[in-house]
């Protein structure tokens, strides 16, 4: 499927210190498959590289679900590197609030989005959101998907599923840098994040910039939540899941075609069926994970699949039976 790509596409926002800025990619007009297109809300992690973290990141995943048959939607939120803004000002420097904030302006703004980009006009199905993030993109998600921190809620109820890619774990695992630096990462609550979710963790993402807890922390989402949540364990998997940020980035350590491969496709399915209808499985309960989660049998929502996935080994999904 033949894709486009419009930016940016530039929203008003009263009271935000600069305008917000966003990336269109969607799959060119078909007359069999080209309307009631689902939406795909995609935040962006913090990193060295500028424009990773930036409207301008994620391609190996925004080109690949917007050939899906999506509409993905990147903002550049306020803690980009390519914004530079002051230290001083409110919410700096994570603007962790203000990010979850952008992605609900972004769906409160989709007419005016249409009106930017010709190519959507009558295509959008809003009836179909989901929201994916990478990172400090994936605490974004989760804010969205019910997650509290600091005892706030924003949860958006217009968003119907979400995958959760390298994502944040629980307060008591930050190194102290961390929690000296970024508080509001202390006061993780998953206890209401029931919005059905896709939970994508490398098994040597130690992450020891953020966590003491080792890789198991990136997997908390998927233990700590209620409602509907699967967990996709990529083995040799680090922060970069093989390079999901980008091409050729210098950042990805553990850079891998296959693995990028794997996430593009075993992320899709998520999008599409959990925007439809409920996914299958008994809910997770509640609880701390075990310390050797990665490796265990965690307790089941949907139908475990194991084994390899195009050549990347222990690549495993418990997740339900998707459409081919």
């Amino acid at each position: 499927m033949t894709v486009f790509t419009v930016s940016p596409v530039v929203l008003k926002i009263p009271g935000r210190p600069v305008d917000l800025q966003l990336k269109v990619s969607a799959p060119v007009s078909d007359r069999a498959e080209g309307n009631e297109l689902p939406i795909i809300l995609l935040s962006h992690g913090q990193g060295y590289s500028n424009h990773l973290s930036s409207l301008n990141g994620y391609a190996p995943l925004a080109n690949h679900w917007a050939e899906q048959g999506f509409v993905v939607l990147q903002p550049t939120h306020l803690s980009s590197r390519t914004l530079n803004l002051p230290g001083d000002t409110p919410g700096a420097p994570m603007f962790w609030k203000e990010r979850a904030e952008d992605m609900s302006h972004v769906l409160d703004r989709l007419d005016e989005i249409e009106k930017a980009v010709p190519q959507l006009q009558n295509r959008l199905d809003r009836t179909k959101i989901a929201v994916a993030g990478h990172s400090m993109g994936g605490h974004t998600a989760s804010l969205l998907l019910g997650m509290k921190a600091e005892g706030v809620s924003l949860v958006e109820p217009r968003i119907k599923a979400g995958v959760l890619l390298g994502s944040t774990g629980r307060g008591d695992g930050l190194t102290e840098i961390v929690r000296d630096n970024y508080s509001f990462m202390l006061t993780a609550d998953f206890t209401e994040m029931v919005t059905p979710a896709l939970v994508v963790a490398g098994d040597k993402d130690a992450s020891e910039h953020l966590t003491v807890n080792g890789p198991e922390w990136h997997m908390d989402p998927f233990h700590l939540a209620p409602g509907q949540k699967d967990l996709l364990t990529l083995f040799g998997g680090e922060h970069g899941l093989g390079g999901v940020s980008g091409y050729d980035v210098a950042e990805t350590t553990d850079e891998s075609t296959e693995r990028v491969e794997a996430v593009q496709k075993l992320t899709t399915p998520t999008c599409a069926v959990s925007c439809t209808r409920p996914m299958t499985g008994r809910r997770p309960r509640s609880g701390l994970p075990p310390r050797n989660s990665a490796r265990s049998s965690p307790r089941a929502s949907g139908r475990w699949a194991p084994g390899s996935y195009r050549g990347v080994t222990g690549t495993r999904s418990r997740s339900p039976r998707w459409p081919a």
